[in-house]
């Protein structure tokens, strides 16, 4: 027979907080995957859009227009075409999608997600 002393592991207290912890962690996982996924096909947009052939020959007018339209067709909300900045800046052009999304979690608890790295130059290609 063993005694109290001797017996070890985690109590239901114990077990409890874990589940609850796991439990918070994979709902905020959850609420934050579609707005990752939103990004990676905003990336994948803009890129081509960018590094399309003769992209450097258009105006920001056109390149403002093709993303739009890019974006309407992918269903993409999280970002609009307004927000995209499209300038010269000696003699190239660049475009700066960098945005920011934020996600209610729970009560007043919100994640914010910031995307910064989607600034192209235009007819450069990506490494």
């Amino acid at each position: 027979m063993r005694t109290h002393r001797h017996q070890s592991g985690i109590s239901l207290l114990g077990m409890l907080a874990i589940a609850i912890m796991v439990g918070f962690f994979a709902m905020c996982g959850l609420r934050m995957a579609p707005s990752y996924f939103e990004y990676l096909t905003v990336k994948d947009l803009i890129t081509k859009v960018a590094t399309e052939y003769g992209a450097e020959a258009k105006t920001a007018r056109e390149l403002h227009r093709s993303i739009s339209t890019n974006l309407n067709t992918n269903q993409i909300y999280g970002i609009n075409s307004k927000d995209i900045e499209i300038y010269r800046k000696e003699g190239k052009m660049f475009i700066d999608a960098n945005y920011e999304a934020r996600i209610h979690v729970i009560g007043r608890i919100d994640a914010v997600m910031s995307f910064d790295d989607l600034k192209f130059e235009v007819g450069k290609p990506v490494l």
